[in-house]
């Protein structure tokens, strides 16, 4: 076994390859951009290096920086994680050439399935199903068009090399072929550094399912079964699980016969996954094969017992699977397992991307049901450079029902302050029929959205919540008031109390939240757990509140209830069990003024990279045509005009770095 190995990534993933390595005995080098110089991934491994900029392209992508860390530091090996590195072949011939061993398939592996065309076709060759396509070198537009023709509406474009979603555009005529064409090549251009694309049929209504396998070099291939990642938004994973609720026994062997099938003509080394579209009638397709591990390959492990990292390092070092992989032809899975991605994103924006401090965060505690794998802490940012990905929130338990039951919880214990996040768009994900049903497919989240994000109420329709703020607000301010009493100049003034008492009658105080921006007061009669409250026409009575340890509980009307609490100075938090309501605290006797957003400017929504200016001064414009086009967050973000109107400046242009709030494109004044 390896004494010491570099590995060649940040965030979540690096932390995961830390602790496997810790406990096997294993020492750490990391690598880090200026931008990750503090985090948390630098602060675990056992020693860590910087090797450029924060763009990937100036540190993370360096492969020559990150083999010439990996001599200076004496690593033997090195891990790369998933994206980045981890499938480029060049990369991982320079590894073997520099006498370190790349913890991954060979070079020769990776072009060949590295490749969506070239995995399709060797697929082709072998008798593995394949979806009807072209998968030719040749990407004169013209031609695509025609063979688009020939293979039928709807179509997919995708990038032929890279993954995760970025480069996939759906097209259902002919007329909208030319511009998706134009946008799923740069986009892969911009991803990935090439543009190649294949074409291939659209499988209506189809399910996302992935196998596990393992090769060693003692000629050994295994699958490790099924995970299916039907729930997607854009082609984005959003909620993965194993054992899949459509797979009978009779298609996983099926499919997990396929699987090895594809690996061995590959004679293929380390983990990998075999990727498949399945349609309704339980037909298979193979869409290709990711030569690494996969952000997924938790859920794995949880109804396994197995440590994939472990297998990487051991396979990788030149030992032989376990027998017992070896020898069972599947592996029985003990539970269901399920995986959720908490994002800084902004659903109700689009899932724009978020970053900023995380100036709370609160995880569920890791158990034998639970499982957190993050890469951040309290405190530390998300960054604009990279992926926006908070925490993998892993449930398990002995049945599919019982471990949605143990995600509600965990989403239940989540808090996310600082940048905004898609908890409450994940808590509604896993009690949605869809999902508790098992009847989801790849387009299900796209065609059906709105049924995913919280409705558009509006503000103090919840009483019941709005009273419970206000109740974990007055006993957080009365908690405080005798420290702030003690640092004053008169501990003992009356006026320092924060019971509202007064001479003669019952004192009252107002709390001023915003709810969903719109200030709701509240009057409060009473102190010390016990207070009358008043919004408007409706009145609660609350008694025996206590707030300990982020849990209020309290009877409100003669009825007792309890809430989890997230809270500090500005916001309020408030969870039910079911569902989660957030405040902002007011100055109670001042009116926050709105400012209204201008229809005479395009301003960038977060920092990021202009792609592409299609607006010019002088020129007519309609409400709704695309202007610009920006990428951030390791995405492309179309920024369309806000009415018609004339250009009057564009003052942005392509290549340029622009921060959020940014004016882009200005129009003259209507009229």
């Amino acid at each position: 076994m390896f004494k010491r190995i570099l590995i060649a990534n940040r965030g979540e993933i690096a932390c995961r390859i830390i602790r496997t390595c810790r406990r096997l005995g294993i020492e750490t080098v990391a690598v880090h951009s200026d931008a990750d110089a503090g985090a948390q991934h630098v602060r675990l491994a056992d020693v860590a290096w910087p090797i450029g900029g924060p763009r990937p392209a100036d540190s993370y992508l360096r492969g020559d920086a990150i083999i010439e860390v990996a001599r200076a530091s004496g690593a033997e090996a090195i891990h790369p994680g998933y994206g980045f590195l981890s499938e480029n072949a060049d990369f991982a011939d320079a590894v073997e050439r520099a006498g370190l061993v790349f913890i991954g398939p060979a070079a020769d592996s990776m072009r060949r399935m590295g490749s969506k065309a070239g995995a399709k076709e060797l697929m082709a060759a072998r008798g593995v199903p394949v979806v009807p396509g072209y998968t030719g070198e040749d990407q004169d537009p013209a031609l695509l068009a025609r063979e688009a023709s020939r293979i039928g509406f709807p179509l997919m474009i995708k990038a032929a090399h890279g993954g995760g979603g970025k480069g996939m555009r759906i097209v259902r005529s002919a007329d909208e072929f030319a511009p998706n064409l134009e946008s799923c090549q740069r986009e892969a251009k911009n991803a990935f550094g090439r543009e190649r694309v294949l074409l291939e049929r659209y499988i209506e209504q189809p399910r996302h399912i992935e196998f596990q396998v393992f090769g060693d070099r003692h000629g050994n291939i295994v699958h490790l079964n099924e995970r299916e990642c039907s729930a997607q938004r854009r082609y984005q994973k959003v909620l993965e699980e194993t054992p899949s609720p459509f797979v009978t026994p009779s298609l996983r062997e099926k499919m997990g016969d396929a699987a090895v099938a594809a690996a061995r003509a590959l004679d293929y080394v380390n983990a990998g996954t075999v990727e498949f579209i399945v349609g309704p009638a339980g037909d298979f397709y193979f869409m290709e094969i990711n030569t690494r591990l996969q952000v997924e390959h938790p859920v794995t492990e949880m109804v396994l017992g197995l440590d994939l990292v472990e297998l990487q390092l051991r396979v990788a070092a030149g030992e032989e699977l376990p027998g017992s992989l070896i020898r069972n032809k599947a592996v029985p899975a003990n539970g269901h397992a399920i995986e959720l991605r908490l994002y800084a994103e902004d659903p109700d924006q689009g899932f724009l991307p978020g970053s900023g401090t995380l100036d709370k965060l609160h995880l569920p505690a890791p158990s034998a049901h639970v499982r957190v794998d993050s890469g951040v802490v309290e405190g530390d940012t998300v960054t604009i450079f990279y992926d926006p990905m908070i925490a993998k929130l892993i449930a398990w338990d002995t049945t599919r029902e019982a471990a949605l039951v143990r995600m509600r919880e965990a989403l239940a214990a989540c808090a996310v302050v600082g940048p905004k996040s898609n908890v409450e768009f994940l808590e509604r994900l896993v009690r949605h029929p869809a999902i508790v049903e098992g009847r989801i497919d790849t387009g299900y989240l796209d065609r059906h959205l709105d049924e995913f994000l919280a409705p558009r109420a509006e503000a103090g329709e919840d009483p019941l919540a709005l009273f419970a703020a206000t109740t974990a607000w007055l006993l957080h301010e009365e908690a405080a008031a005798p420290r702030l009493a003690r640092a004053s100049g008169d501990p003992f003034s009356p006026w320092a109390q924060a019971d509202g008492w007064r001479l003669g009658h019952r004192g009252k105080r107002i709390v001023a939240l915003l709810d969903r921006g719109t200030r709701v007061e509240v009057g409060a009669h009473g102190a010390a757990g016990r207070y009358r409250l008043d919004a408007g026409s409706t009145h609660a009575e609350v008694e025996r509140a206590t707030l300990h340890e982020g849990v209020l509980s309290a009877a409100v009307d003669g009825i007792t209830r309890r809430w989890r609490v997230v809270l500090d100075d500005e916001r309020v938090t408030v969870h039910d069990g079911d569902r989660r309501r957030s405040f902002t605290h007011a100055p109670a006797f001042a009116y926050a003024a709105a400012g209204e957003a201008s229809g005479d400017r395009v301003v960038a929504p977060m920092p990021g990279r202009i792609v592409v200016v299609k607006a010019k001064p002088g020129e007519d414009v309609a409400e709704g045509q695309e202007l610009l086009v920006m990428e951030a967050m390791k995405m492309e973000l179309s920024l369309k005009a806000p009415r018609a109107g004339r250009v009057e400046a564009v003052q942005a242009a392509a290549g340029d770095f622009v921060e959020a709030d940014a004016v882009l494109v200005r129009l003259a004044q209507a009229g």
